[in-house]
């Protein structure tokens, strides 16, 4: 096995030019930073083309771009960047009724004055679940690496979180932890199928829960409160709740596949509880056997009664890897999933952002002939390289943290990372850094692809920092406690 795989890394040679590709990277990169309120402040999510002259909002800072961009930063320590960032995104933090407590999506200064959009600028006009749930993430990051913890301390970070658990922990007519959202809401920002309990949501539910409580501890420290204390029990229990939830009713192996397709169904009463979404064998699909493996894992994309999807979503996966929430073993079953399906999900743009996709009439009827959400294109099964250094990241975390476990796999895993960087130093200069690729191989620069696109040349260099520079620098990532 080890030799069969040894040669398929031939495919991809490495490149003499990997030292200018960086620096080139790392030029443009800092063309996107722009400034606010007098300081830089983040970064756009994509650079004009030299020969375009299109007016559309890409020149705004928008939150879930600006993700690989703090973490970029941190790891550069230029921490008065990230600190101004994090303190306009609270300036922002909507206080009107139906809102209060949603970061922006994205914010642009004009004439001096910052415009936040939140949502009311978008395809369906949803607000962005996902900018509010990584803020404290991203808080939390800066905070610990920096040292800062005057700033995590500060009052007006504790009443930004206070504003946001009152959002999210509100209650609902729905019995269980997740946190429920329409279709657009998340990086799947157009019509796809994805409302209810999207696995990208609630991983960044939980990421954002622990981070959150790690900030009001902090708190504690100089003004301990009874409802401080209150308020850090509820989120600690919701965290332990959310948690067991998702490892017991959205990770699947070929086990607990065989467990679920023998599972009864139309169960009533109290105690009776053993396939509760009353999920019929008959929407199992066909494909997911041989995905499976047999010692393979994943988290599936969503749980609804009757409606589980089994659609296999990267990012969700990979975060809930980097957030701690899979056990190293399940870590390890999802890295040999991927290995296994790597025709698939790496092909030749790392990676792909869910598989498989919707083709025919579900494209049809579940994204409203979305024509940017084409089959192969996109959301729906396109190639975007910005997902690779989070997949990048949860192999190298869980190296640093169990770095005598599963040797061979873990070596196996790692020799695929390294081809899948060389891949993108290869070609992702010579097709302008693009958003995303299309078709079943992720050959073809997308129909409708942004080229220049910022979290596509931070992503490479974060995975080039990860890999060439500082490989310990990923505990950056890792939402533990302060010490």
């Amino acid at each position: 096995m080890a030799t069969h795989f040894s040669q398929e890394r031939l495919r991809v040679r490495p490149s003499s030019r990997e030292d200018a590709v960086v620096a080139s990277a790392r030029e443009k990169f800092e063309r996107t930073l722009v400034s606010a309120q007098g300081s830089l402040v983040g970064s756009v999510a994509a650079l004009a083309h030299p020969r375009s002259h299109d007016s559309l909002n890409y020149g705004e800072v928008f939150l879930r771009d600006n993700v690989p961009v703090m973490i970029h930063l941190l790891l550069e320590r230029r921490f008065d960047i990230v600190r101004h960032f994090l303190s306009v995104c609270l300036d922002l933090q909507s206080s009107t009724y139906q809102t209060r407590g949603v970061f922006p999506t994205s914010f642009i200064e004009e004439n001096g004055q910052l415009m936040a959009d939140y949502g009311q600028r978008s395809i369906g006009r949803i607000t962005s679940v996902d900018a509010s749930l990584w803020w404290p993430i991203l808080c939390w990051y800066y905070v610990k690496r920096s040292q800062d913890w005057e700033f995590g301390a500060s009052q007006k970070v504790q009443r930004g979180v206070q504003l946001l658990l009152d959002l999210v922990m509100h209650p609902t007519f729905e019995g269980t932890p997740v946190l429920f959202v329409p279709d657009c809401s998340f990086m799947i920002d157009r019509p796809m199928d994805v409302w209810g309990a999207p696995l990208e949501v609630e991983v960044l539910l939980f990421g954002c829960l622990r981070s959150c409580g790690h900030l009001m501890e902090i708190a504690r420290r100089d003004r301990s409160s009874r409802l401080l204390e209150q308020r850090l029990e509820l989120t600690r229990q919701w965290i332990h709740d959310l948690r067991s939830f998702l490892l017991k009713n959205y990770w699947v192996t070929s086990k607990t596949m065989q467990v679920l397709r023998r599972r009864p169904t139309e169960q009533y009463g109290e105690h009776q509880h053993e396939n509760e979404f009353n999920v019929q064998p008959q929407v199992i699909p066909d494909w997911l056997q041989d995905w499976l493996e047999n010692r393979g894992g994943y988290l599936i994309g969503n749980i609804r009664t009757g409606r589980p999807d089994f659609r296999f979503y990267s990012l969700g996966n990979s975060l809930a890897c980097l957030f701690g929430l899979l056990t190293a073993p399940q870590q390890r079953g999802l890295f040999r999933l991927v290995l296994h399906n790597r025709s698939h999900l790496m092909a030749q743009m790392p990676m792909r952002i869910c598989h498989p996709p919707m083709e025919a009439a579900e494209w049809m009827n579940k994204t409203g002939s979305d024509p940017k959400n084409w089959p192969w294109s996109y959301h729906n099964g396109g190639h975007w390289p910005s997902l690779l250094w989070y997949f990048g990241g949860a192999v190298l975390q869980h190296e640093l943290n169990h770095p005598r476990a599963d040797a061979l796999l873990m070596g196996q895993v790692r020799a695929m990372l390294e081809e899948c960087y060389w891949s993108q130093l290869n070609q992702l200069p010579r097709q302008q850094w693009a958003e995303y690729f299309d078709g079943p191989t992720g050959t073809w620069v997308g129909q409708q692809s942004r080229t220049y696109q910022t979290w596509t040349i931070v992503g490479f260099l974060l995975l080039h920092h990860l890999l060439r520079v500082n490989p310990a620098d990923v505990s950056v990532l890792s939402i533990d406690g302060p010490p």
